[in-house]
């Protein structure tokens, strides 16, 4: 498992010798292997980024997008969007239009047959069988992208990273946190987002050790900051998205992920785990938690309202933005 090995020169860090590779970076393999097309699935069925013109298939799909519309000579049809794991396709069904919606709604799994055509130079499939899977025939999550880098690894950058929490007592915390269920299972499975950065699951994991990252490289170049806090925030500012999502044939929002978000949820958390932490040290991390969207959420409530009042919680904004942002840049092109 590759992990982040570093040694303390005086005040600032000195990298080893042998290569070594931040978790928000890739190399060019990693970035030729994240772009190529996953293999066919378990039985033999093609993915959407095996389609091509011409082919004819029969396959497993969520259904992202159902829409009735009518054409030109005003017959109905079914305008679609296709999802699996490795993209979307949008697709037409032209006979029995009428019949065909009856058998599924948005955001079920469907198994398809169809043709894959080029239509204004892109690939667009032409179905003229659908039905609905039965639930024993899916698993929840079988439809929904992944992160890239593998969950294993983005956990043991985790851990090592838990251990630059050099306060005992907020790294137990910090432990603690991620080592109960059902937070530790989520964090390996939640994505960041629905559909802006980091929506596929694992995107949790990934943007966390992100901004971790970034936090430890700030606490080397701000001494004055409290690094031991900025790590710890870090660490578990997005944990609250633990409970924030439901999975199936798409992403969707749990009740209380919805009624209260994932601020509000994260609070609890933490404040469950925190029994033990020195009550100054046990507010300022919420005060970083609470306010890593902006001093009053971000317009998305459960801010703190009063603006940042330490300097750890500041840069927690300005990381998770950072690392959001330019994220959402790259995957929305």
């Amino acid at each position: 498992m590759l992990r982040i090995v570093r040694r303390r020169i005086h005040d600032g860090w000195m990298e080893p010798a042998t290569t070594q590779l931040s978790p928000g970076v890739e190399t060019a393999t990693e970035a030729a292997n994240a772009s190529a097309p996953e293999p066919p699935s378990a039985d033999g069925e093609p993915r959407i980024t095996e389609l091509r013109p011409g082919m004819s298939f029969e396959g497993r799909f969520a259904c992202a997008r159902k829409d009735r519309l009518t054409s030109r000579n005003g017959s109905p049809y079914l305008a679609l969007e296709l999802r699996d794991r490795t993209g979307t396709l949008p697709a037409r069904v032209f006979r029995d239009a009428d019949r065909a919606a009856a058998r599924f709604e948005r955001g079920d799994p469907i198994r398809v047959r169809g043709r894959v055509e080029l239509f204004r130079g892109e690939l667009q499939a032409e179905l003229d069988q659908i039905e609905k899977l039965a639930a024993q025939e899916w698993e929840p999550g079988e439809f929904l992208p992944v992160a890239y880098r593998p969950i294993d690894e983005l956990e043991g950058f985790f851990e090592h990273l838990t251990r630059e929490v050099y306060d005992l007592e907020l790294r137990a915390t910090v432990e603690r946190v991620v080592s109960a269920e059902p937070v530790a299972s989520e964090l390996r499975r939640a994505p960041c987002t629905r559909s802006g950065h980091h929506a596929y699951l694992g995107g949790l994991l990934e943007h966390t050790v992100s901004v971790a990252t970034l936090a430890g490289e700030l606490c080397q170049l701000h001494p004055r900051l409290d690094s031991d806090l900025v790590m710890a925030a870090a660490l578990l500012h997005d944990i609250g998205k633990t409970r924030e999502f439901t999975y199936g044939a798409e992403i969707a929002l749990t009740e209380e992920g919805r009624l209260l978000g994932h601020l509000a949820l994260g609070a609890e958390i933490i404040n469950r785990a925190a029994q033990d932490l020195p009550e100054p040290r046990r507010l300022a991390l919420l005060n970083c938690v609470l306010s890593h969207h902006g001093p009053d959420g971000g317009g998305r409530g459960g801010g703190t309202g009063k603006g940042f009042t330490l300097p750890e919680a500041l840069a927690i904004y300005r990381l998770n933005a950072l690392d959001a942002g330019v994220k959402g840049s790259l995957e929305g092109g």
